[in-house]
């Protein structure tokens, strides 16, 4: 069954996260996960922490796939890409 996750970025860098941005699609294709939505905007309701810049909606197959899509050492350089580019909170909401 389908999980889905959310992703927080406070943009630290916008060069950075404008390099990973490009190849984000990739990244998580490789592991069946997508982006279901994303917004540069969002509306906080509440927030604990920074408050984000970007939010996206991801989906993946599984929580196995989502793991491995963070945990892929092939996709290290990328992940790095993106806590170059900002301070990131993802969140797997299990089915």
């Amino acid at each position: 069954m389908p999980v889905q996750a959310i992703a927080m970025i406070t943009i630290t860098n916008k060069d950075a996260l404008g390099a990973y941005r490009e190849k984000a699609a990739d990244a998580l294709a490789k592991h069946g996960g997508s982006v279901v939505s994303a917004d540069p905007e969002p509306i906080i309701l509440e927030a604990a922490t920074d408050v984000p810049d970007i939010t996206a909606l991801l989906s993946f197959p599984t929580v196995e796939a989502a793991k491995a899509w963070r945990e892929d050492p092939d996709l290290a350089d990328i992940h790095a890409l993106r806590n170059t580019g900002g301070k990131s909170t993802i969140v797997v909401l299990p089915a």
